[in-house]
């Protein structure tokens, strides 16, 4: 009995939780960390310029369609929302277009720490694992700008809790709140089929079949189905343009890497001192009592990853799901901090001393993400701590700038140089003068830029901007600048090479830019049309 007594003492300090914890206090916590990732997205949102793809999305976004040759079409309706609630609507500011992004990713940090307490965390867990996807490096770069890859966790990661609540005990209608989110999800990025037959494989794998029995499982994917259907029908009636977009991408644009290094991108996309929180999340759900349960995840991400490997996809494609890992990690992590051996209580230093560590590393490569430093600063900075430039996911050559940074310098000038040849056309030319850009971040350059310079819409060959056409011009003056003008000036019988572009802080494809004054085609425009044709 006295024995007994004197191990009751040690057992009920190491089941006390680390931290004090109630709902109240978690949210707001929480709350706080989401705020302070709005703070640190805003404070470097107005520094550099539009990112290439965003001027490409503003461009859709005037072409509302139920798809785009590279993208589904939610993308380009943020951007006509962005575009018509925010700002002006021929010109919305550098805050209005991104801040949907922003808050994307405030809500991802917040509901990385809902999870993490659905697996059974307290506020160390939720604490920890929200904070690791807040300052994870890539996080802050795609949240940084609209793209696609901003919106994506915020569909896998509700659809990962739903299936988390069922695992648990709750109704198996929720299913349908899964197809729901999943359907949208997809019209985001398609990648989200990728989480979808990923989590079902997981579920298999963990034998977990009795979820299939269940009629709500096959009434969420027709759910999802019907929200994937508009899309799906505008993929068929334009001849599945995604798969030749991803085909030519992997033979002629991503980087080819091994196995290996799409691993180590891993870690240094999401901060390799945030590696024990994601890895330890993985291990818990395998080996862990607590994580038998939620299993089916782990066996989810290994096959996540694995798909994109095989297919040779860019290394950030896998990137939605670590929240998810995130969020196991918080736990497994609190669990440490609560063992003893020996009687040497090791956990709770630990506790205090990891989180630390990792908010003191993230606010380090802050500046890899959110463009805070001016460019000479940043380049100095980045010659310290050389993180950028162990990633490279495109074959363009290296620049001394990222190409996150990179893809936001030279527009404006690139606008203003080609109005500058407009303007100094005869008047009579003038109205008929078509503006070719050779890709769709220098025709997004001209649409946006253009309004406010008196110049026309470009034209471009260049994914939708091939769909969108010649708009009706003859080709008898055209002014063809941007990626190859050379090979399409070819095409006329009297060329001029009237401007060069240069930015020194853009992507070589950008720098010393010749922009042509070209007349007299071979044929109509229009004929000549699908030798611009550029899809990548």
């Amino acid at each position: 009995m006295s024995a007994s007594r004197a191990i009751q003492p040690a057992e009920q300090s190491i089941a006390r939780p680390l931290w004090s914890d109630n709902t109240a206090t978690a949210n707001l916590m929480l709350g706080g960390l989401a705020a302070a990732k709005v703070l640190v997205q805003l404070a470097g949102v107005n520094h550099y310029g539009f990112f290439r793809d965003e001027l490409y999305y503003m461009a859709c976004g005037e072409h509302l369609a139920w798809g785009y040759i590279d993208q589904p079409p939610l993308i380009a309706l943020v951007a006509w929302v962005a575009r018509h609630l925010f700002g002006p609507s021929l010109a919305p500011s550098l805050v209005s277009v991104r801040l949907f992004p922003i808050l994307a990713g405030a809500a991802v940090v917040f509901l990385t720490g809902l999870l993490a307490r659905e697996f059974g965390g307290g506020l160390l867990a939720q604490f920890l694992s929200a904070t690791a996807v807040l300052l994870a490096p890539a996080n802050l770069a795609f949240d940084s700008f609209l793209s696609m890859n901003a919106f994506e966790p915020l569909f896998w990661l509700p659809c990962a809790w739903i299936v988390v609540r069922m695992m648990k005990g709750a109704s198996p209608r929720l299913w349908l709140a899964f197809g729901a989110i999943a359907g949208i999800g997809i019209e985001n990025k398609h990648s989200m089929l990728v989480f979808g037959f990923a989590i079902c494989a997981g579920l298999l794998l963990s034998g977990e079949h009795r979820v299939f029995r269940s009629r709500w499982i096959w009434l969420a994917a027709l759910v999802a189905l019907l929200l994937f259907l508009p899309n799906l029908v505008w993929e068929a009636q334009h001849g599945w343009p995604q798969i030749e977009v991803v085909r030519n991408a992997q033979q002629m644009k991503n980087e080819p890497i091994s196995p290996i290094q799409f691993l180590v991108e891993q870690v240094l996309f999401l901060h390799p001192v945030a590696l024990p929180v994601w890895l330890g999340g993985l291990v818990w759900l395998f080996a862990s009592g607590e994580g038998k349960r939620f299993r089916f995840l782990a066996w989810a991400y290994l096959a996540v990853l694995a798909i994109f490997i095989f297919m040779h996809g860019k290394t950030y494609y896998p990137l939605p799901f670590y929240p998810l890992l995130m969020a196991a990690g918080g736990v497994a992590f609190e669990s440490v901090g609560t063992f003893s051996i020996s009687s040497i209580a090791i956990g709770r230093p630990l506790a205090a001393a990891y989180p630390i560590l990792l908010i003191v590393a993230g606010l380090v490569t802050v500046p890899f993400g959110v463009p805070l430093l001016s460019v000479d600063a940043f380049i100095r900075y980045s010659q310290a701590i050389p993180l950028s430039s162990q990633v490279k996911t495109e074959r363009d050559a290296t620049v001394a700038l990222p190409q996150l940074y990179a893809d936001m310098f030279g527009w404006d000038n690139m606008a203003s140089t080609v109005a500058g040849v407009y303007r100094s056309l005869p008047e009579s030319e003038r109205m008929g003068c078509a503006i070719l850009a050779g890709n769709y971040g220098e025709a997004g350059a001209i649409d946006y830029y253009g309004p406010r310079l008196g110049i026309p819409k470009a034209i471009s060959g260049h994914n939708s901007y091939f769909d969108w056409g010649p708009r009706g011009y003859t080709g008898e003056c055209v002014i063809i600048f941007g990626e190859r003008a050379a090979e399409f000036s070819k095409l006329f019988g009297d060329v001029q090479r009237v401007a060069t572009i240069t930015n020194s802080h853009a992507m070589v494809v950008e720098q010393n830019v010749p922009v042509f004054l070209c007349r007299k085609p071979i044929a109509p425009l229009a004929a000549l049309w699908p030798n611009f044709k550029m899809i990548i």
